[in-house]
């Protein structure tokens, strides 16, 4: 009996729909043991009101793609929860709030501002902004979703059964995710689906896999200044990378092509603050004269070291 699948968009940019879509023939063995029954707003011509009409737990798995920026995400996910036996946050943006999540530097005054007056490509005399309702010719009642005060992780709106990290997930991750799925070798309910090795664990470049002893960075560069050697360990050359303390799922990806981790896997398991615990871990390789030229050279670095967690943080956002 095939298992009853959903898949939902919220705020995301659908590249964690894509990374499923990337199984190829993988996809279509799996198809065999799942049925479609929602995937909106980007697959399968299926509507809100067909969602709200299923009955309650009739859905055995839903993966959630995006974070939640707008009322109507929330709602979503409110009855989609209702209908599933088992939700995954599925990519950093769900499971975190992902890149998305650093709006939440900013108010949302600030962001309406920003977008809808100082840009240079604005023009928008009458300042008009968007509203939640508007009356067309007198009669017609149009609506908009109410855009959030704050990005919201999946988790913050609904229970979440499992987690699933990656800006997108790696696909080969992804086909290991779907084949426990189908197969019900799930770990327990709250975890993140992982192998639960570090990308410094997986990664060719890691000095300890060679032999080699690690020593305190004393420059920090930036990507902009060079191009780093392709053998060596990009932490170890200045560049700040956040393998030690992302997991590995991807297969370190990244610094496969000679670019640094920026954390978009999700925290090791155990670790509650994806961001304190990066700043505690490039801290500590760091000397005092290369602490001095990070601050210097990264603006800001709620941003660098949050990147792909700051909603799901012990910050939050700007309070």
């Amino acid at each position: 009996m095939a298992l009853k699948f959903a898949f939902y968009l919220a705020a995301g940019c659908a590249g964690c729909e894509m990374a499923l879509v990337d199984l190829a023939d993988r996809l279509v063995d799996a198809l065999e043991h799942l049925e479609v029954v929602f995937w909106a707003p980007t697959v399968a011509d299926v509507k809100y009101k067909d969602l709200e009409k299923m009955p309650d737990k009739s859905i055995d798995v839903a993966l959630v793609d995006g974070a939640v920026r707008l009322s109507e995400q929330e709602h979503i996910l409110k009855i989609l929860r209702q209908k599933s036996k088992i939700l995954v946050a599925f990519g950093i943006c769900a499971s975190m709030g992902g890149i998305a999540g650093l709006a939440n530097v900013h108010t949302k005054e600030e962001i309406f501002e920003t977008v809808y007056f100082k840009t240079y490509s604005t023009d928008n005399p009458e300042g008009v902004v968007p509203q939640t309702k508007c009356v067309v010719d007198g009669k017609y009642e149009l609506t908009l979703p109410e855009f959030l005060e704050k990005v919201k992780p999946v988790c913050e709106v609904v229970e979440v059964d499992y987690f699933v990290g990656g800006c997108p997930p790696h696909h080969e991750h992804v086909a290991k995710i779907v084949e426990a799925i189908v197969s019900g070798n799930l770990p327990p309910k709250g975890s993140w689906i992982t192998d639960g090795k570090s990308v410094c664990d997986v990664c060719p470049r890691n000095p300890a896999s060679k032999g080699e002893k690690r020593e305190f960075v004393r420059e920090v560069k930036r990507t902009i200044e060079g191009v780093p050697d392709e053998e060596k360990c990009l932490l170890q050359q200045g560049y700040v990378c956040f393998g030690p303390i992302t997991q590995g799922d991807c297969g370190a990806s990244c610094p496969k092509v000679n670019i640094p981790c920026r954390g978009c896997g999700g925290p090791l398991p155990g670790v509650k603050d994806f961001g304190a615990r990066a700043i505690s871990a490039i801290g500590s390789v760091l000397s005092e004269e290369a602490v001095d030229q990070l601050i210097e050279k990264y603006g800001n670095l709620t941003k660098l070291f949050y990147r792909y967690s700051l909603p799901a943080s012990l910050l939050g956002g700007r309070r």
